[in-house]
Parts: structure tokens; C-alpha cells; sequence
């Protein structure tokens, strides 16, 4: 599978330290094309509100989203797929990103919330406190049926998940002669 058009643009999903940036990098660098971390994108509203223990409510979000789907069109447009790490943790945020992107996969990143606490405590990260994971699960809406999604356990290594998401592209996109 070519990255040129021919492999849709990709969400990896989850919530705070699933491993979104990860998983986002290993495949860009895998698949040859461009990589965007959401978190840059947030304004520093944003970032200051999520810093002082605020979760972020629709209206923050909104025009987020909508800064990444324009990036993800911008990318169609030229002619490549583009690989987002972004929470995308409600079905309407997701349907902001397919208003500009329909064919998107979503790949959700999903573990249990103490692997993910133990995950949080450990790392730092600018602006995001562990006392908002309690937030991140009550938001979080599981991908429904006609959502495009590849669903895989962060208990897995990297390059591991990496493979599992490869495969299931393979599959989602029926191209299993070849491989992405």
C-alpha cells in the first residue's frame, strides 16, 4: 500500500498517557508520512486550563478538532496521509475530524486506568496533571459500529502494536496482497 492516497489518514485515540505520541511517531516513521502531535496544537488556554486541573469542555475542544482536521484535509489535498495523536475521546469529536477527513481510521489505544495512572505518574508532561485522568475515562466514548476503527491493548510493546495496526489496516482497507 502506497502512503500516496491510497492509505487513509490515521487518529491514534486514547486517553492521556496511552501512548498516543508513540504509537503516532513509530508509524509515521513506518509508513513515511508526516506525524502531528495534537497536544501542540491546543492553544494556551487550553494548556493553561488543563495545567491548573481544569478539563477541557466542548467549546474548548471544538476548534481544536477542527485545526486538525484541517491539517489532516491540507495533507489529503496534497497528497498524503497524515497520522494525528489526538484523544478524540467522544463520538462528536470524532465526527468533527471524519467532517474533514471521512475514510479516517481511528486507532484506539485502550488499557486498563491502573496501567495508565502507573503510566501517568510516570512520565512528565507540560500541562497535563493526573488528577484529570478521572475526566479522561468519564469522557471517553467507546468507537461505535460504523466508526473505522482499529482497537489495540496498550499492554503490548511498541513494536508490537505497531504490527497489530499495520495488520488491521491491511484488512480495514482490503489490501491484503500487499503490505502497508
Amino acid at each position: 500500500m502506497k502512503a500516496n492516497g491510497e492509505l487513509p489518514s490515521l487518529i491514534v485515540m486514547g486517553v492521556s498517557s496511552s501512548g498516543k505520541s508513540t504509537i503516532g511517531a513509530l508509524m509515521s516513521e513506518r509508513l513515511g508520512v508526516p506525524f502531528i502531535d495534537g497536544d501542540d496544537l491546543h492553544p494556551d488556554e487550553n494548556k493553561e486550563k488543563m495545567r491548573s486541573g481544569i478539563a477541557l469542555n466542548d467549546a474548548d475542544r471544538f476548534p481544536w478538532l477542527h485545526r486538525i482536521g484541517q491539517l489532516i484535509d491540507a495533507g489529503r489535498v496534497e497528497g498524503h496521509a497524515t497520522i494525528v495523536a489526538c484523544s478524540a475521546l467522544k463520538r462528536s469529536y470524532r465526527d468533527i475530524l471524519r467532517e474533514h477527513a471521512p475514510d479516517l481510521i481511528f486507532v484506539h489505544l485502550t488499557g486498563s486506568r491502573a496501567l495508565i495512572e502507573k503510566r501517568m505518574k510516570a512520565r512528565h508532561h507540560e500541562y497535563m496533571p493526573t488528577s484529570l485522568l478521572d475526566s479522561q475515562f468519564a469522557t471517553l466514548e467507546p468507537l461505535e459500529r460504523d466508526e473505522r476503527k482499529i482497537l489495540v491493548p496498550i499492554s503490548l510493546e511498541p513494536d508490537e502494536m505497531v504490527h497489530v495496526i499495520i495488520s488491521a489496516i491491511n484488512r480495514l482497507t482490503r489490501n491484503t496482497d500487499k503490505e502497508v
